[in-house]
């Protein structure tokens, strides 16, 4: 067990579960730093983050990553995740986190908006690879892959007649 590397804060690997799928997924990869003279004098900088020059900080693509993943695997709206993110620290060690944050990471607006940024092709693409890391970490297996497991308790004419609130036709009830 290490150290907390600052006084006021706790260390997240130190308050979860390490053995969590969450937490046995995570890949630590250090940024390069690279070093700036600006005008305010030399600056250490991290490759990959910066700010942007309409001015708000960019949010890390990790974070943004991570988000997404846990709205779907856990079945929860932009509201609820990001409410549900600053209340648990297994979720924020698997976005990068090294310190716990009661805050939320970031306006549930951004999530929607990261969505559409990467589009479809994005997110389908994020899916194959976080498949293929959990295949690779041997957290699943590829036999696992082979069933695909359809829910088709709400047929369509169930489903349009539940939206319009009139009853079904009596041959679609039986």
């Amino acid at each position: 067990m290490r150290g907390s590397d600052d006084f006021f804060h706790s260390r997240i690997d130190q308050m979860i579960d390490l053995r969590h799928p969450l937490a046995v997924a995570r890949e630590v990869k250090q940024g390069r730093s690279t070093h700036e003279v600006g005008l305010f004098g030399s600056q250490t900088a991290i490759v990959g983050g910066g700010v942007s020059k309409a001015g708000r900080p960019r949010l890390p693509f990790r974070l943004m990553v991570s988000l997404l993943y846990l709205k779907h695997a856990f079945n929860e709206s932009d509201e609820g995740l990001v409410e549900r993110w600053s209340e648990t620290p297994t979720w924020q060690y698997f976005s990068g986190m090294d310190y716990f944050e009661h805050r939320a990471p970031c306006d549930p607006t951004l999530i929607g908006k990261f969505r559409k940024l990467i589009g479809e092709e994005g997110v389908e693409e994020l899916l194959a690879k976080t498949i293929s890391v959990a295949v690779n970490l041997k957290l699943i297996s590829k036999k696992s892959l082979e069933t695909v497991v359809v829910d088709s308790t709400v047929q369509p004419k169930a489903r349009q007649a539940w939206h319009s609130n009139k009853p079904l036709p009596k041959k679609a009830r039986r």
